[in-house]
């Protein structure tokens, strides 16, 4: 992992589409000064994540698959 691919982990995005066991959903994550979707696969892999859900990158896969977890913002 290079420099710039931990910098990935502990991003905070929101789900674009689907992630959970069996789907390859898709989150978009504020990243070098801007916005962009990655291919999201859940950290723990059990539970569906909803679109809207906000989350957190926990593992980043060159170059635009993540692994992530939601983060309860209420």
């Amino acid at each position: 992992m290079t420099m710039g691919d931990a910098s990935m982990v502990g991003l905070l995005g929101r789900v674009t589409g689907a992630v959970g066991p069996g789907l390859v959903g898709e989150v978009i994550v504020r990243v070098r000064g801007g916005a962009e979707h990655f291919l999201a696969h859940p950290a723990h892999g059990t539970g569906r994540i909803e679109p809207g859900t906000l989350i957190m990158v926990v593992e980043y896969l060159p170059p635009r698959t993540v692994y992530v977890e939601t983060v309860y913002d209420g």
